[in-house]
């Protein structure tokens, strides 16, 4: 079967693969977008020197596999797209940090929807240690959910290999335009701005362009000397801004996992995946990433998603 993944196929595909073309669709969008706001991008040449970084090492990838095409080439183009996530995420930032933040809306529909913010009272709720790892758990199982899916349908579901990676990348490039033009920083940043007294009080005022210039955020709730909370604060501190709270794409993204591994119908893979998935959904609003309404969206707009892009590639197979 090891060998399988290093025989030469019989005909390879010579372009790109589907997730390849959306990921060079969400560049010409962010270049396009870039142009017409150049002025007041703030790093507008290192964001376009990315890009071109990026746009040699996929045609480089491409090289690779036309000059040895097997599963094993096909993979590490998959995968290196999907581990250029972590690249484009930030990005998003230095976009959207040209328009006005909008967190005093959709703060003011939470208090409007629950009486309250439940970002700011739910960690007090559930204060112990055992509570706080198993949200930092979940948290931190984000992108390991997402490789076993993409894992899991390589190794045992090749002939929808390409096909769920597409519909994986295309999901966190729906959700990542989003981020840029509705420019919604959560809880942890605008609660630092405005100040825990004021926000507990429902004064929620506009910040303007307050986080163009200013990245800081409350500490993370929880057990500050547990594993999982260090790894996850670990992971705020070399990647996280003040940016992509709505909706939720953690919860967006690894709900679509979760139907995707329903639609396998390998049930140890959605029950061994399950765990982590409610935990992750409770963390969203336990750390303060994300409003409640942020969480509610990303499960809505899931299934939206899912169903749209599952119905695109039927036939990608």
């Amino acid at each position: 079967m090891i060998k399988d993944y290093f025989k030469i196929e019989k005909n390879p595909k010579k372009g790109f693969l589907p997730l390849e073309w959306v990921m060079l669709g969400y560049m010409a969008i962010t270049v396009f977008t870039m142009l017409f706001t150049f002025t007041k991008v703030v790093n507008p040449e290192s964001m376009l020197w990315g890009r071109l970084r990026i746009l040699v090492m996929t045609l480089a990838l491409w090289g690779v596999y036309r000059m040895i095409p097997c599963r094993i080439t096909k993979m590490i183009r998959i995968m290196a797209q999907i581990a250029l996530l972590a690249w484009w995420y930030p990005d998003t930032y230095e976009i959207n940090r040209m328009f006005p933040n909008l967190d005093h809306i959709f703060a003011g529909w939470e208090q409007d929807l629950f009486g309250c913010q439940p970002a700011l009272l739910f960690a007090k709720a559930l204060p112990w240690a055992v509570v706080s790892e198993l949200m930092s758990m979940g948290y931190f199982m984000y992108y390991p959910m997402i490789a076993a899916v993409v894992l899991y349908y390589f190794c045992c579901r090749y002939y929808e290999a390409e096909r769920v990676s597409f519909v994986l990348l295309a999901s966190f490039f729906i959700y990542y335009l989003i981020y840029i033009y509705v420019p919604v920083v959560g809880p942890t940043f605008y609660f630092d701005a405005v100040g825990v007294q004021d926000i507990a009080k429902g004064i929620f005022p506009a910040m303007g362009d307050y986080f163009n210039t200013h990245t800081n955020c409350l500490p993370t709730p929880g057990y500050t000397d547990g594993i999982f909370y260090q790894l996850v604060e670990n992971a705020k501190e070399a990647g996280e801004r003040p940016t992509a709270a709505f909706p939720s794409s953690h919860v967006g993204v690894s709900t679509i996992c979760m139907l995707l591994a329903w639609h396998s119908r390998n049930r140890k893979l959605l029950f061994t995946m399950l765990p982590f998935y409610i935990f992750l959904c409770m963390a969203t609003v336990y750390i303060q990433a994300h409003y409640l309404i942020d969480a509610i969206a990303g499960w809505i707009s899931a299934v939206v998603i899912y169903f749209m892009l599952m119905a695109v590639s039927k036939n990608m197979k």
